[in-house]
């Protein structure tokens, strides 16, 4: 923890009043997140009017989270590098300008994709960089506390997005929702300015060479730590069966439920609705419960979520069972950073939580693929009941796997000799 920030141990959401650089960085993020909420439906309207809309909206979706996945052991390397500071500040300015170039210039499908991917890549820069500063800014003890205030504002404060879009569309348009979306960055890079310098710290160890070889130490780390890949892979493995509900709940509302459009759409709403409560209550709780029992305790209520709603009579029921679902994915995802970052040297967090974020992002690709192939195959409620229980599957094999540790804490050993 940097020097100077108030170690007193506090809980909730308190720790965002009384700890400055926590609440400049989980204000940041909340200004961001909803401006990039607005700006994603901007774009989805805009590329919904063009020729080729239907593969222009799957590339769009797929540059936002495939690419910048696929480039995650490079860009890790960044945040353990360069000052977390400027690096973020970098990050946010950068997508700033990407985004007002696709406002003003609305260019050609493929320049605005290309457009598109720098955007994504600086904000999966961001992503590890910002995870990666909360030991520096906080106590150790209060590391879930600021964890689920960024989770409230990332996730939670960001549903704000499409329906600020909606009632903004008919007077600002297109241009004008992408503008607002390229401001937010500017103002959080404003914000960004009064946290203190975050510098990169060093391992002990020779840290001269390509960024290849950073890349391919952080992986070497993460791969031998079994506590790290007990995480990482069990989170992932999480989302590639559960992350087809956002393909699947459509059809079940429409299909077994009977239900209309805009009940429908209601159920989408279950799920934001439990992270809005789910980030709240487990900022609380975490002093509580360890965040190894968080973890494996949010990957059940939320895969047993997914299972009852492919096993529930009416909209109303699904509802509420998918709100149950939303407060295991706020339980997991808090229990999973403070894991990593109580794990990891500072040095290697960046390339650590990096390796999470992408492994996430290809896990929830191929959920959509191979999930798309059940709900074809055998309908929306078999999709929900496989799907929950091959996630209690690995909350269990998770509850093992962390009661029985193999290995030693996350640290990079000098070569022999």
């Amino acid at each position: 923890m940097l020097p100077g920030v108030d170690a007193t141990p506090t809980g909730g959401f308190r720790l965002v009043r009384t700890n400055r650089p926590v609440r400049l960085l989980v204000v940041s993020r909340a200004i961001s997140f909803v401006g990039t909420s607005m700006g994603l439906v901007a774009l989805l309207l805009h590329l919904s009017g063009v020729e080729v809309a239907v593969a222009a909206v799957t590339l769009l979706l797929l540059c936002g989270d495939l690419l910048p996945a696929l480039l995650a052991p490079l860009i890790g390397v960044l945040a353990d590098r360069i000052e977390l500071r400027r690096l973020m500040l970098i990050c946010e300015i950068g997508q700033a300008g990407a985004t007002a170039a696709i406002a003003i210039w609305l260019p050609a499908v493929p320049i605005l994709l290309g457009l598109f991917v720098l955007r994504a890549v600086l904000g999966q820069t961001f992503q590890p960089a910002s995870r990666a500063a909360i030991p520096m800014i906080v106590d150790d003890r209060d590391l879930p506390a600021a964890n689920a205030a960024m989770g409230f504002g990332e996730h939670g404060i960001a549903v704000l997005g499409p329906v600020l879009a909606a009632a903004a569309l008919p007077a600002l348009g297109i241009s004008g929702l992408l503008l607002v979306d390229a401001g937010t960055f500017l103002v959080s890079a404003g914000l960004l300015l009064g946290m203190p310098r975050m510098p990169p710290q060093e391992l002990g160890l020779d840290e001269e060479g390509s960024f290849l070889r950073h890349a391919g130490r952080g992986v070497r780390q993460v791969w031998r730590t079994v506590g790290l890949r007990v995480v990482i892979v069990s989170f992932a493995a999480v989302v590639a069966v559960s992350a087809v509900d956002d393909v699947a709940l459509v059809f079940l509302g429409t299909g077994p439920l009977g239900a209309s459009e805009s009940g429908t759409s209601l159920l989408y709403a279950g799920a934001a609705l439990g992270l809005l409560i789910g980030y709240l209550l487990v900022g609380r709780s975490a002093v509580v419960f360890s965040a190894a029992t968080l973890l494996v305790a949010g990957y059940a209520v939320n895969s047993l979520g997914n299972l009852l709603t492919g096993l529930a009579g009416s909209v109303v029921l699904a509802l509420a069972l998918q709100t149950i679902r939303g407060l295991g994915i706020a339980a997991q995802d808090v229990a999973a950073t403070t894991l990593i970052q109580r794990a990891v040297p500072r040095a290697l967090q960046g390339r650590t939580f990096s390796l999470f974020y992408g492994a996430i992002g290809l896990a929830a690709g191929v959920s959509y693929l191979a999930g798309g192939v059940l709900l074809s195959a055998a309908g929306p409620r078999v999709t929900f009941v496989v799907a929950g229980a091959a996630g209690l599957i690995v909350a269990a094999g998770t509850g093992f796997a962390l009661r029985h540790p193999r290995d030693e804490p996350a640290r990079d050993e000098p070569p022999p000799g």
